[in-house]
């Protein structure tokens, strides 16, 4: 039976199913790039260069945003990611603890902190646990409201994440481990959360990610110039010069970090699809 979706031409020159389809995919190509083609022509390349890409302000940006900016989003992401891996894994405990008002209470917590966006917590942190706790200052004083407001937001993230890769582990893990006279605390430490997190790197090296563009909402804390990171340096940067090039520069140091960390997230995970395999 002939096939009725295939033009009559391309029936009568022949052409097997892979030309067919090679001839579809050059198609598409030449549409792609007719399209990336006319919107790169339709935009207006001197205004966006005078705007957003002034070598001498970029210069005057270095090194202070590598010595200074980059360092303290990096500080700010690994604090909040050991707040939140810390205070994840105790809430994954409790999830698959045997003891009701354990699991209710993670379960309540997740939900509403996976509910809430960053901003609201960061804004919180700063706003309202002064009032509630008058005198009371945070450890570490900024450094140390970011990392609580990072690592609350993440902990809940990494809570399911850490809990699915618990429960990934063979329950005869455990058991085993039992056989052998390890209590049922032992057993989780030494054999089934190290297993856990070899299973789990990945969704947690993306997490890790995830907090370096979070830790832009440092700003919301009102930093000093000593405590910017890079969104806030950009910013202010380019309200003193009335230029947006600090903005372009800023992103680009995120993309310095982000894009490396999303190739080896993409390596481990090629990883672990081959040792299942």
């Amino acid at each position: 039976m002939a096939d009725t979706k295939v033009p009559p031409e391309l029936r009568k020159k022949g052409l097997t199913r892979s030309q067919k389809r090679r001839l579809s995919r050059g198609a598409q190509y030449v549409v792609f790039v007719a399209a990336v083609a006319a919107f790169a022509a339709s935009a207006d390349w001197g205004r966006l260069k005078n705007q957003f890409a002034q070598l001498d302000i970029a210069e005057r940006m270095f090194p202070d945003i590598i010595t200074l900016a980059l360092k303290n989003t990096v500080i700010y992401t690994l604090t909040g990611f050991a707040v939140g891996l810390g205070l994840g894994l105790l809430l994954a405990l409790m999830r698959l603890s045997s003891v009701g008002p354990y699991r209710w209470l993670a379960g309540i917590y997740i939900e509403i902190f996976r509910g809430l966006p960053a901003l609201l917590i960061f804004i919180f942190i700063g706003v309202a646990v002064p009032l509630a706790f008058p005198g009371t200052e945070i450890i570490g004083g900024t450094y140390g409201k970011v990392a609580l407001a990072l690592g609350l937001v993440a902990a809940a993230y990494m809570a399911e994440t850490i809990r699915a890769g618990i429960q990934a582990v063979p329950k005869g893990q455990m058991e085993a481990a039992r056989s052998l006279g390890f209590s049922p605390a032992r057993a989780m430490v030494s054999i089934i959360i190290p297993q856990a997190f070899r299973v789990i790197l990945p969704p947690l090296t993306n997490e890790l990610v995830l907090l370096f563009k979070d830790s832009s909402l440092v700003l919301f804390l009102g930093v000093t110039l000593e405590e910017r990171e890079l969104s806030k340096y950009g910013r202010d940067l380019a309200s003193q010069t009335a230029n947006s090039t600090p903005i372009l520069v800023a992103g680009l140091c995120y993309l310095l970090i982000t894009v490396p960390l999303g190739f080896v997230v993409r390596r481990m995970e090629a990883k672990a699809q081959e040792a299942v395999k």
